[in-house]
């Protein structure tokens, strides 16, 4: 899959933001369907799957893991015949979920299997998926426990595991190899993840058992092809939201977003920001609940992150930090307990830093956090450090700036939302 050639995209300051949109299918839940369904029996197909680079570079290594894979932008297409070993390396691109999500079923297969991806992915850390998926039986070779490595996989047995850090992909990794091993595979969190995967396990007639922080799945189930939907990521809703709730008299709707209680956390931290925030619900009983988020501009107030909330919105953090950048001159965002981003597409605390500073804004980084002081905002030229999220965070932010802001590199907001920067000139337009 050949990377887009890098661009520049200016943005003009503006004084509106107002309109309805959709926004591109969750990505998480994308990754995840797409997995399960080469998996069971039959033939699965999606619709809403997300058309983020991430999300077709999943699709095209289910196809080199011998699934049959056919998509279109409306529908995804996949037969479900288990996986057979790859002809070359698995390249994973940018895409850390690609990577730890397909370790975990490679590892439950009697093949060799050779992960790999851009230099990015590379450097971000894999101890985290080889230590439980070694300790289940598979053997694995690695260079400082980072891409590329090799999974000889085989028979696994199921294992009792609490990660070192909070995370939906470890968790999700761990559980997808014990759909394959032998016995009782079970994850035991402090702090709850995002539970796409057991939600969408149960989704294909899969079984799932969840007592007191314990998420368990046996082995040797047999899942069955179904027709599904995705809802729209609220990861890409984010913007949106705080393009509305940072800009004077926005209001804006974003419809069919994912409304899965583990993520909208976000909207809380909106509430308390100052936005004015209300939900229309859709389907509450469907796999994955959604709906549509009314924001608007309300009364612009200091607010924090608290460590505990950082796992449920650590993807929302970029799009928090554009809403506090553009609110009126003292106001801080305090984010604390989220480490996590330095290992993200980018050091995306320093990148973020360097960023909004460029612009204008005060911030002061901590290992695990930040503290971003609004200053006025002015034109500047800004790296999103290969990272799809700051690219449109600093988009966002740049509608305030009393000059054109020049984000070089744009073209990365394509890994998650490909007509992002189309979409922001439409509910910006006419200002």
């Amino acid at each position: 899959m050949p990377t887009p050639a890098v661009t520049t995209t200016t943005i003009a300051p503006s004084r509106r933001a107002a309109g309805r949109v959709t926004v591109p299918g969750d990505k998480s839940i994308s990754h995840r369907y797409a997995m399960l369904a080469a998996l069971a029996d039959g033939v699965t197909t999606i619709r809403g799957y997300s058309t983020g680079f991430d999300c077709r570079t999943t699709l095209a290594c289910l196809r080199a893991l011998g699934a049959g894979v056919d998509w279109t932008p409306e529908v995804v297409t996949i037969a479900g015949r288990g996986l057979a070993s790859p002809a070359a390396p698995l390249d994973c691109e940018n895409s850390g979920t690609t990577m730890r999500l397909l370790a975990g079923l490679a590892a439950g297969y009697p093949f060799v299997t050779t992960f790999t991806g851009d230099a990015s992915l590379r450097r971000r850390p894999m101890r985290r998926v080889i230590a439980p998926l070694t300790a289940m039986g598979a053997r694995i070779e690695s260079s400082n426990h980072r891409a590329p490595f090799t999974i000889h996989g085989g028979q696994l047995h199921g294992i009792a595991h609490a990660p070192e850090v909070p995370s939906a992909q470890i968790k999700s990794c761990v559980l997808l190899a014990g759909l394959l091993a032998e016995g009782t595979t079970t994850i035991e969190e402090r702090t709850p993840t995002r539970d796409h995967t057991e939600r969408a396990i149960e989704t294909f007639n899969g079984r799932v058992v969840v007592s007191r922080g314990a998420i368990s799945v046996e082995g040797g189930q047999r899942l069955q092809a179904l027709d599904l939907r995705v809802p729209g990521d609220i990861s890409g809703a984010a913007f949106w939201c705080a393009l509305a709730a940072g800009t004077p008299g926005g209001r804006i709707t974003i419809e069919g977003v994912g409304l899965n209680p583990t993520r909208t956390g976000l909207l809380e931290i909106l509430r308390r920001a100052g936005a004015r925030v209300t939900v229309d619900h859709a389907e509450p009983s469907a796999p994955e609940a959604s709906g549509a988020i009314h924001v608007e501009c309300g009364d612009w107030n200091h607010f924090v992150i608290a460590p505990e909330e950082v796992p449920g919105v650590i993807d929302e953090i970029p799009a928090l930090a554009a809403l506090a950048a553009m609110m009126p001159e003292g106001r801080t965002l305090t984010v604390r307990g989220a480490e996590e981003l330095r290992v993200k597409e980018s050091d995306r605390i320093a990148s973020l830093a360097a960023g909004f500073r460029a612009m204008g804004s005060e911030v002061t980084e901590f290992d695990d956090g930040f503290v971003l002081t609004a200053r006025p905002l002015h034109g500047a030229a800004v790296d999103p450090a290969h990272d799809h999220r700051l690219a449109m965070a600093f988009a966002i932010a740049a509608t305030r700036a009393d000059r054109p802001v020049t984000i070089v590199g744009s073209e990365v907001a394509a890994v998650s939302y490909p007509n992002f920067m189309e979409t922001l000139a439409h509910v910006t337009a006419g200002a």
